[in-house]
Order: C-alpha cells, then sequence, then structure tokens
C-alpha cells in the first residue's frame, strides 16, 4: 500500500466500475456507475485539495445507492468520510460512514493518481470508454498530477 492507503478503480460489466479503498485498518468497497462523472469528480476533489481548499466531496451513484466521499483538508493532512447513502439526494446524516481515514494530502494524491495511472494501463484508454462509456477522465487527472507535482516541489520532497 502506499503510505498507507491503496485505491483500485476496475471496470465491471457496461458503465459500472468497482472501487476499493483500503488503508491498515479497514477496507471499503463500492459501486460506480457511468450515470454520474464519478472518476473526474473524484480526481478533482483531491486535486481541489492539493491545490489548498479545506473541503471537497465527490460522489458515485449506484442506482439507487450512492457513495459519498467527504474530505477535510488541515494543513498537510486530510481527513476522509466515506458514506453509503440509500438515495444520492440524501443529507449526510442520512448515510452510513462505511471507511474513514486521516493521512498526509501527499498520500491521498500519490494512491489517486497511482490508481488512474493503473485503470490507464490495465484497460488502455479506448478500452475504458468502450467499457466505461465515457472517456477516460485524462484531464482530471493530468490536472491533479500537476498540482500534486507542484504541491511536492513547493514542499521540498
Amino acid at each position: 500500500m502506499t503510505a498507507g492507503i491503496r485505491i483500485t478503480w476496475t471496470l465491471g460489466a457496461h458503465g459500472w466500475a468497482d472501487c476499493v479503498v483500503e488503508d491498515h485498518q479497514a477496507k471499503a468497497e463500492l459501486t460506480a456507475s457511468y450515470i454520474s462523472n464519478a472518476p473526474e469528480e473524484f480526481l478533482t476533489a483531491v486535486a481541489r485539495l492539493v491545490a489548498g481548499e479545506t473541503e471537497a466531496r465527490a460522489q458515485f451513484e449506484a442506482e439507487p445507492t450512492a457513495y459519498r466521499w467527504i474530505f477535510y483538508r488541515e494543513a498537510a493532512d486530510v481527513w476522509i468520510r466515506l458514506l453509503e447513502l440509500r438515495r444520492g439526494s440524501d443529507h449526510d446524516n442520512r448515510g452510513t460512514q462505511i471507511w474513514s481515514s486521516q493521512l498526509p494530502i501527499d498520500a491521498l494524491a500519490r494512491a489517486v493518481v497511482r490508481c488512474f495511472d493503473e485503470v490507464s494501463r490495465t484497460y488502455s484508454e479506448s478500452g475504458y470508454r468502450g467499457k466505461w462509456g465515457e472517456h477516460f477522465p485524462r484531464t482530471e487527472l493530468e490536472a491533479l498530477r500537476r498540482l500534486w507535482h507542484a504541491h511536492r516541489h513547493d514542499d521540498g520532497t
């Protein structure tokens, strides 16, 4: 695992993906449908945190269930809460927390970049489009990668 966190994104039937997030304490398995921009939202949320925002969110729709990522950043650390909701429109307090972790923002960014680099290697961008039904989130991945590298350079790492 990368600094205590590992994220995998595996394409299943057309328009569906399974995501697994795990750290040294727990593991959560969730599903995403292409009816929402789940990968783009997720990558953008992490990029916003790397850029300095203190809160970001992303949601995976699983028809009708939804999985909501809630990120809180304080200094160089980020606290992640992952909620399962009966419906995507439900308020956070209606969800069940299925995973949480606190880690350095650098470790989160590294894990997310590695996850989607692996997706690109495994499926190729055209294969991804064929299975997922939408383009590979190259723009969002490269934006996160640029911010992460700049962040690491600023920190001297």
